[in-house]
């Protein structure tokens, strides 16, 4: 595979179906927000080529602030009145942006970034409890298909399971 937007269906098929096995059988049984979050990142930037920055920016005190993620320096603190990852989630809804130097929201987090797609993630209370974030260097990397894999591995890992939101007691 090619680390472009140009896997055709099949491969992209193929690559999410291979990590969303290797996510479930990995993470089977574990509840823990942060290893879920940290693994989710790991596999799926090994089977997705081109994925370029990936994580997660978990809710705090009314913002986001940076989570587990694989990539470049992400923003640290993300206002809900900012950013397409704040668009998310004040909306509650998956932002799939082909390319973001036309979106007047878009952060900068790193300038090499051309396309994104957010997803709002909740926990078995229907309760925002982050968004999951992934830009890739490509125009148009990403499409309703990721959409689709990625809405259902969020659902399956953090609101269809029981999710222990502190890492350290």
């Amino acid at each position: 595979m090619q680390p472009t937007n140009l896997m055709n269906k099949t491969e992209k098929e193929q690559a999410y179906t291979a990590a969303l096995a290797e996510i479930k059988a990995v993470l089977q049984g574990e509840s823990q927000m942060v290893l879920k979050m940290s693994t989710i990142n790991c596999i799926l930037k090994s089977h997705l080529p081109y994925y370029f920055w990936l994580g997660f920016y978990c809710m705090h005190e009314g913002a986001l602030i940076v989570g587990p993620y694989q990539g470049t320096l992400g923003c640290l603190h993300i206002g809900l009145d900012r950013g397409i990852c704040g668009r998310a989630a004040r909306l509650a809804q998956t932002q799939l942006i082909q390319d973001v130097h036309a979106d007047p929201e878009h952060l900068a987090c790193d300038s090499r970034t051309n396309s994104e797609i957010v997803l709002p993630v909740f926990d078995p209370q229907g309760q925002l409890i982050a968004v999951f974030d992934v830009d890739s260097t490509e125009k148009a990397a990403f499409d309703e298909l990721d959409q689709q894999f990625l809405e259902q591995l969020l659902a399956e890992q953090f609101a269809q399971s029981p999710l222990e939101k502190q890492f350290l007691s």
